[in-house]
């Protein structure tokens, strides 16, 4: 048992080091690590379908029709350069390179111990004894599950030369799984090692990485949704184009946005299922589209929370600090998704993502106090001057939010939970859905704030009107804090002109709440 938990940590270590996400895996001088007694190389690491009858993904019928059904890894112009010193070096010691590749259910099978001892991953004196292994090269045993497998070769160098070249090579991959490649050897003599070439990763309808595949679909799914919402706002916006709110021209702009960047991601996912390579300048569009309207979102809930256009004409003071806000957060939100979207994906170290995540969560949170807060002051006015249609819109907008929030707490902890739990991503096939929730739940939101500010012939109703009812908090504040008159005693000889303006004044108020409960 103990030999065994060693092995799980180790191997958990390997699999830290995550290649890119695609599909053509480029080494240019990469570097060896050294790890246990072994010195290794992480080569890329993949959720592969056996086959077309098991794949449940993302690719439509005309690109599966387009493959020719084959799964499989490939091996291309991978060479290893050795130091002048290593060639020169008169030990007779193994100078064996060796890939290794396994799926994740069978880690077990790589790496030994001799008399219950610390797992090793190279063969020893003693494990040669043991294990009938063959010293200096990589210990590992048949899969039971999985026959033919884990896959093992290697090349060696050739007396002084200073490359070796593996040669090109195909494995066919017939079970569906995560599939790990790692490049390994065990002289220290070759410490400085060096590999270039590439391997080329694919799935039976593309080349889009397996945990990835299905997004393509979702997004071509997301695109039509937001075609659908499209219509039935411009609709809408075209028959009361008189009555449009500036409000609304700001949700205008979020769904011709949402539809952009829905659109670009699935162009984004289908040239990558094409051609094994992510396409950078799509990838960068879609992910700043997505930025845009992640931070125009907030901003917008966050002027209607404060009532702008509803119960203030302006937000005064604060208009620079909602936009010093939203501009904080759109850079914040575009490094962060550029990082892990273009070029290489998943090369980040814990450490260093949680440095460009914890800004992003710093930021929703803020912006998530401050909404809630400017509702509640909101809401506090619309029933003090009792402007009963603005506040069950109000209510209706509060609940929503307040719903989001929760589930999206919860959704949080799930993944949190999902990703603890599965540190060798065996569950990568419903990896899909982390991102996929996001998505579907703030078009839902963007759905509600839709169904409750939609063009309409009375959408007025809900703008500032300044008749002097806007005014009817202050003017009770005033009352309430002002002081009363005082009586003199020349009481007696005030005119009753100045009665009358008095009593003419008060009228005058209580008679813009009543209007407004009219148009209400």
């Amino acid at each position: 048992m103990a030999s065994s938990s060693i092995g799980s940590a180790l191997f958990l270590l390997l699999l830290l080091f995550l290649g890119a996400e695609a599909s053509l895996h480029d080494y240019s001088k990469d570097w060896f690590v050294h790890k246990g007694n072994a010195f290794v190389l992480h080569g890329g690491s993949e959720g592969l379908y056996g086959s077309i009858a098991e794949f449940n993904g993302s690719s439509s019928s005309s690109a599966a029709a387009a493959s020719n059904g084959d799964s499989f890894i490939r091996f291309e112009k991978i060479t290893f350069t050795r130091t002048k010193e290593a060639a020169e070096s008169k030990e007779n010691d193994p100078n064996l390179v060796q890939a290794v590749i396994f799926e994740v259910e069978d880690r077990e099978s790589i790496g030994g111990s001799a008399y219950g001892g610390q797992r090793a991953i190279c063969c020893t004196p003693d494990l040669a004894k043991m294990e009938s292994c063959k010293e200096g090269a990589i210990i590992y045993r048949p899969s039971s599950k999985n026959p033919g497998w884990p896959q093992v070769f290697g090349v060696s160098f050739e007396g002084t030369d200073l490359v070796a070249t593996m040669p090109s090579k195909t494995i066919p991959v017939t079970k569906t799984g995560m599939y790990n490649l790692y490049f390994m050897y065990c002289n220290p003599k070759l410490d400085g090692l060096l590999v270039e070439g590439k391997t080329i990763w694919k799935n039976p309808t593309g080349y889009l990485p397996g945990r990835m595949a299905p997004l393509m679909n979702f997004y071509g799914c997301m695109s039509l949704a937001f075609v659908i919402l499209g219509l039935f706002w411009f609709y809408q916006y075209a028959r009361f184009w008189r009555e449009v709110l500036p409000l609304q021209n700001c949700v205008t702009a979020v769904i011709a946005l949402g539809m952009l960047e829905m659109t670009l991601w699935y162009f984004d996912y289908a040239e990558f299922n094409e051609t094994g390579v992510r396409p950078t300048v799509i990838t960068m569009w879609a992910v700043t589209f997505g930025a845009i309207k992640r931070t125009v979102s907030r901003v917008i809930i966050l002027v209607v929370s404060m009532g702008f256009g509803v119960v203030r004409p302006t937000l005064g003071g604060l208009t620079s600090k909602v936009l010093l806000l939203g501009m904080t957060f759109f850079i914040a939100s575009e490094v962060l998704e550029l990082v892990e979207n273009v070029g290489t994906i998943s090369d980040l170290s814990g450490k260093a993502r949680l440095f460009l995540v914890l800004p992003v969560a710093f930021l929703d949170a803020f912006f998530i106090l401050w909404i809630f807060i400017s509702l509640s002051k909101t809401l506090e006015k619309l029933q003090a001057r009792r402007m009963t249609a603005k506040l069950d819109i109000y209510r209706k907008f509060t609940n929503a939010l307040g719903v989001a929030v929760v589930v999206s707490v919860g959704w949080i902890v799930y993944e949190l939970y999902f990703k603890s739990t599965d540190v060798y991503n065996e569950r990568w096939q419903s990896a899909w859905i982390i991102p996929a929730f996001w998505q579907v739940l703030s078009f839902s939101l963007l759905c509600i704030i839709c169904a409750l500010w939609a063009p309409s012939q009375s959408s007025t109703r809900f703008a500032y009107l300044d008749d002097g009812s806007e005014d009817f908090n202050k003017a009770e504040t005033l009352g309430f804090i002002s002081p009363g008159p005082v009586l003199s005693k020349d009481t007696h000889n005030s005119s009753p002109t100045s009665n009358a303006n008095v009593l003419h004044s008060i009228n005058v108020s209580s008679d813009g709440d009543m209007e407004e409960d009219k148009r209400e």
